[in-house]
């Protein structure tokens, strides 16, 4: 499967956010994909401070993952897509 990455760098902090959704929408199975792409990501050569899911909840974009950095998203949108990794 291939996923989108928005891998950028604000305040010196590395972060991630991934276009993708637990296919249960339980927040135990958002943290375990987290985990798992944050993982693939490192591996292909990511530095990842932090990561976050985003996602569509209806109209709405919801942002899963470290709480500061989805504060920040809330606030910065939807980061342009910049790489793709195969998971």
């Amino acid at each position: 499967m291939r996923i989108k990455v928005a891998h950028l760098r604000d305040q010196g902090i590395d972060f991630a956010v991934f276009d993708a959704d637990a296919n249960s929408h339980l927040n135990s199975d958002r943290d375990a994909l987290l985990q798992q792409l944050a993982f693939s990501a490192r591996r292909a050569g990511f530095k990842i401070d932090k990561a976050a899911l985003a996602f569509r909840q209806g109209n709405n974009v919801t942002f899963y993952g470290a709480p500061d950095l989805v504060q920040y998203l809330q606030g910065l949108g939807v980061p342009r897509w910049t790489h793709t990794i195969d998971v």
